[in-house]
């Protein structure tokens, strides 16, 4: 399926998100996946995993997560210059501004053409976690999300009850949750901890721990499992399948 890349300045609350819309060419109606990257922002291996899934027939919307701390384009490299202001960027910006950033895409989903009425949310690292929380909006039916940092810990700002993991009623869509158990982001003791709480919530998902280190689906560096992204790529597919 051939592929298009467009950009979208949408704005929200907090500024001008810069988004990157990558979609099938042809005219059909399609559901749409809003796809967060990790903390460096659309890196070439998160612009690769992107067109990936819109190959497969998804608009895939992947916003600046850093927009309201970083010029228009900034993408940061996979060096420590680039992980420290990373890691910064992820402190200083409050959990509940990622809510208003959602609602700011899914509004600019529904004035699309191209859009079907369908829409997921997948995520890698931090944007694991932000693909978690974008399942808290009801449009949201299913949600990838790949080792996700920080469902564990109180590294992101939040406000009282307001922590991903205390709004899990508001949770209606399906989960899945894929983890690295070589991951040392998120020790067994943190998995642990998000599994009990999606049990106890009731919450309708699939739990899927693999020999992997974190960052196993960025296909550039030593981390890179080939085998396990393919795996990890077809079991976020065949949950899309059924529910978008």
């Amino acid at each position: 399926m051939l592929i298009k890349t467009e950009i979208a300045d949408i704005s929200t609350p907090t500024g001008v998100m810069r988004t990157y819309i990558h979609r099938p060419t042809h005219t059909q109606k399609v559901p749409a996946i809003l796809f967060y990257s990790e903390i460096f922002q659309q890196t070439g291996p998160i612009e690769r995993a992107a067109r990936f899934m819109a190959g497969q027939g998804y608009a895939v919307l992947v916003p600046e997560v850093f927009h309201e701390l970083n010029p228009i384009g900034t993408v940061l490299g996979y060096d420590d210059a680039g992980r420290d202001k990373g890691n910064a960027d992820k402190a200083a910006k409050d959990v509940q501004d990622y809510d208003t950033d959602n609602r700011a895409m899914i509004e600019f989903l529904g004035k699309q053409n191209w859009y079907d009425g369908n829409v997921g949310a997948m995520g890698f690292c931090i944007g694991g976690h932000l693909a978690f929380r974008a399942a808290l909006q009801p449009e949201v039916k299913s949600t990838a999300c790949f080792y996700a940092t920080d469902l564990h810990t109180e590294i992101i700002p939040n406000k009282p009850n307001q922590h991903s993991m205390d709004r899990l009623s508001d949770i209606k869509g399906e989960l899945l949750m894929i983890w690295g158990k070589q991951d040392n982001h998120i020790p067994t003791a943190g998995r642990s901890l998000v599994y009990q709480k999606l049990t106890d919530a009731n919450l309708s998902f699939t739990w899927h721990e693999f020999n992997g280190q974190h960052a196993f689906m960025r296909d550039e560096g030593e981390r890179y499992d080939p085998q396990l992204a393919m795996t990890g790529y077809q079991l976020a597919l065949q949950m899309f399948g059924n529910t978008l």
